[in-house]
């Protein structure tokens, strides 16, 4: 029977490999691919039957990563609106210069997942869904105690996670300054939903 296979070093091989693919494209041979790691072929193979389970794990990787980074941003304020605030600017902070890598995996797992794809795109929902209800009822709270003015809790959130999506993409295409964005996201959409409280 195989051993299982080392999850730590199979995220970092998988990280290095997505590396490569990035670089040289998905059409690269395996037996190319594992030189390029300087591993086996075999031992790839073991890892990774498939360059969609690699692509898979160094997202997974990636977004572990992001989440850690942005829950300690967010942990810095305490009023709900200045958080909502604080996840969509350490988002866009944790990817800034590496925003390409994430269209990267995520469009190269559309391209090798297959029948898959539905799959994996609702585990990955799955993983920051418990995030996003906590920073609604954190709102909800808020208006509860009237430090936040009347709103739909859920579609506010939902609003900073489309911009978050899709301004890292305008990033990407057009090498957009976010900085004005965030600000006048701050002052018009969110500033005027404080009622009272300390907002740092």
């Amino acid at each position: 029977m195989a051993r299982p296979a080392d999850p730590d070093k199979r995220r970092e091989l998988a990280r290095r490999a997505a590396i490569v693919l990035e670089r040289e494209g998905l059409e690269i041979s395996v037996a190319r691919l594992a030189d390029a790691l300087e591993v086996k072929r075999p031992t790839l193979l073991y890892h990774f039957p498939t360059y969609a389970e690699i692509l898979e794990v160094a997202l997974e990787d990636l977004l572990t990563e992001q989440a850690a980074f942005v829950l300690a941003k967010i942990s810095e304020h305490t009023h709900p609106l200045s958080q909502l605030h604080a996840q969509l600017r350490a988002v866009h902070a944790f990817h800034a210069g590496r925003e390409k890598r994430v269209v990267f995996l995520s469009q190269g797992i559309a391209a090798t997942a297959g029948a898959r794809l539905p799959e994996i795109l609702e585990r990955g929902g799955r993983v920051f869904e418990p995030y996003r209800r906590v920073m609604a009822d954190r709102i909800r709270a808020g208006i509860a105690e009237g430090t936040v003015a009347p709103c739909d809790a859920d579609a506010l959130v939902a609003l900073v996670r489309a911009l978050i999506d899709g301004l890292m993409i305008q990033r990407v295409s057009s090498g957009l300054d976010l900085a004005p964005l965030h600000e006048m996201i701050w002052s018009s959409v969110l500033l005027p939903l404080v009622r009272q409280g300390d907002i740092s």
